[in-house]
């Protein structure tokens, strides 16, 4: 589906961006109404606004940072609802960080043709003059001068917050936008991934090393045909956006995220035996429906696990990972691992994670380590 280029942003107060006024604020003398309330139509105005705002963010990683925004969509669509001051300013410095990791991108061979983002309104709560909006954004990147067995696309999906608030006559304005899932680690976002709390360890604790990023190392073939990785991968790319539910769910809500209960399932699915025991003891590994060990769903348990079990072996370099392989990252190098991925698809020498919070498709490690160029990464042949 071919989507037109909206306009969001623009030094002129009184644009209009989806049939979204972008109007002043008011003046001390407007008349005060009682608190407004949101009718479906206004809903629809929300979910319109947060579309165009996201579309925006992500067709900055396929033609840049300006484009043409200043032209406006106007047809077929009316509404109230404004985009205030200050986060039009927010935005505009996001699309500009955006549109310099596109180059970054480019420069690790991750270039995209085409982008596709749709928005769904799945809740509003009002609170007098204050709404929020939680929405999730559903985003198909398609990647420019795929060749052989190169996969297409790549996909992520991301859960937003957005605040509006009334102004004395009642009109709303978009005022916050806040990413809720736990990992932050969209393409099209430039928000710090929060850190993982780490539960308190020893120095006994197995630590595993760190790999290097730099391209085309010496390959590291997988030998063993102890498990079944095609099948790991499967599993993985099955629920990427769709939670099986034989397992709980820890993304949101303060859960800590789920990126690690994912990639044990797949393990799992691949055929990972359980190690039943204690849920706190990191020698132990199990999950289910009803309960779950702290090394199926932590960060850095998994890998305390992994280690000590020899289930796994580290690898010098995050381009030798292999089909079912794990990749970790630890965001501020403080030695605590934060987030967890499974390789599901690999070509050209470049492997492919899939992973939860937030929930991704076939991300290259080429366009987790332009982004993320700051990070420990570690490898783990599994």
């Amino acid at each position: 589906m071919t989507r037109r280029r909206v306009s969001i942003l623009g030094a002129a107060a009184t644009s209009v961006v989806a049939g979204v006024a972008l109007l002043p604020n008011w003046s001390a003398g407007a008349a005060v109404i009682d608190d407004p309330t949101v009718d479906a139509r206004t809903k629809a105005t929300f979910q319109r606004l947060a579309d165009a705002v996201f579309t925006d963010r992500t067709d900055a990683l396929v033609t840049g940072a300006q484009g043409d925004r200043e032209k406006p969509l106007t047809d077929g669509f009316s509404g109230d609802v404004k985009l205030s001051t200050g986060t039009a300013r927010s935005e505009d410095a996001t699309l500009s960080g955006l549109g310099q990791r596109k180059e970054k991108l480019a420069k690790a061979g991750e270039k995209y043709r085409k982008a596709s983002t749709t928005v769904t309104l799945n809740a509003t709560r009002v609170t007098g003059r204050t709404a929020k909006a939680a929405v999730t954004e559903t985003t198909t990147l398609t990647y420019a001068g795929a060749r052989g067995d190169a996969p297409r696309t790549t996909g992520f999906q991301a859960r937003h917050e957005l605040t509006f608030r009334a102004d004395r006559q009642g009109d709303w304005q978009l005022t916050g936008i806040r990413d809720t899932d736990q990992g932050g680690l969209a393409v099209n976002t430039l928000s710090k991934p929060a850190p993982v709390k780490a539960t308190t360890a020893d120095d006994t604790m197995p630590n595993a090393p760190r790999a290097a990023t730099t391209r085309n190392p010496a390959a590291v073939p997988k030998t063993g045909t102890t498990y079944d990785y095609k099948a790991m991968a499967a599993y993985a790319e099955k629920y990427w956006n769709v939670y099986n539910k034989d397992y709980p769910d820890f993304n949101g809500h303060g859960a800590g995220g789920d990126c690690t209960n994912f990639v044990s399932q797949s393990l799992k699915a691949g055929g990972w035996k359980h190690v039943p025991g204690y849920v706190y003891d990191y020698t132990k590994w199990f999950g289910n429906a009803e309960i779950q060990s702290d090394s199926f769903v932590g960060v850095n348990e998994w890998s305390w696990f992994a280690q000590n079990s020899k289930r796994t072996t580290p690898l010098a370099n995050v381009y030798q990972l292999e089909v079912g392989d794990v990749l970790q990252m630890d965001f501020d190098k403080d030695g605590s691992k934060d987030h967890t991925m499974v390789v599901t698809y690999k070509s050209g020498g470049v492997p492919y994670v899939t992973y939860h919070s937030n929930n991704t498709l076939r991300r290259s490690v080429a366009s987790l380590v332009a982004s993320y160029p700051n990070a420990y990464y570690y490898a783990y042949r599994t």
